[in-house]
C-alpha cells in the first residue's frame, strides 16, 4: 500500500502504519451486523496501533466509543520542547462510512488555524483524503489516527503555541 507522494509522514509513521491491520468489511453505521463486524476490525486495528506506540514510547492518544460504535471521543497529546499539550479529541462516524473518512475535532483549537473547519474539525483534504478515498475499505480510525491526526499535530502545533 502506496502513501500519497504529497504525504508528510516520517519513516517511523510509514513503518507503523504498514504494521495496522487492514480492514476488509465495508460497511458503516447504517449496516447493522455489517457494522458490527467491521467495528470489531475497528477495535482490533486501534488495538494494535496502540500497541505499536506504546512499544516506540510514542503512547499519544487514548479514544473510546459509545456503545454502537458511532461517536468517538478521548484525547490526543503532543509533546513540543519538552511539553506537553493535550486536547479534547472527539468524532462521529458518517453515514456513508467508510466510503466518507471521519472529520476529526478537536474542539478547545477552533479557529486557532488556518488548517482547520468551524467546530475545530481538522483540515484533511489536501493529503489525506486522497489517501483514504484510495484505501476504502482498507483504512480505519487508526489510520486516520496515525496518518492525519499524528502529522496534523506535528504540523500545527509548534505553531500554535
Amino acid at each position: 500500500r502506496a502513501l500519497h507522494p504529497r504525504m508528510a509522514v516520517s519513516e517511523r509513521t510509514k513503518a507503523d502504519v504498514q504494521q495496522i491491520p487492514l480492514l476488509s468489511v465495508r460497511a458503516g453505521p447504517r449496516d447493522g451486523s455489517e457494522w458490527v463486524e467491521r467495528l470489531k476490525e475497528e477495535l482490533a486495528a486501534l488495538i494494535k496501533y496502540v500497541e505499536i506506540n506504546k512499544g516506540n514510547d510514542n503512547d499519544w492518544f487514548k479514544v473510546e466509543c459509545n456503545d454502537d460504535g458511532t461517536k468517538w471521543e478521548g484525547t490526543c497529546w503532543h509533546i513540543h520542547n519538552m511539553m506537553k499539550y493535550e486536547f479534547r479529541l472527539q468524532f462521529e462516524i458518517p453515514a456513508g462510512y467508510p466510503t466518507v473518512p471521519i472529520e476529526l475535532e478537536l474542539p478547545e483549537l477552533d479557529g486557532k488555524t488556518a488548517k482547520m473547519y468551524r467546530g475545530g474539525k481538522i483540515c484533511l483534504d489536501i493529503h489525506f483524503a486522497p489517501l483514504w478515498r484510495n484505501n476504502v475499505p482498507k483504512f480505519g480510525i487508526a489510520h486516520a489516527l496515525s496518518l492525519a491526526l499524528g502529522p496534523w499535530l506535528a504540523a500545527e502545533i509548534p505553531y500554535l503555541i
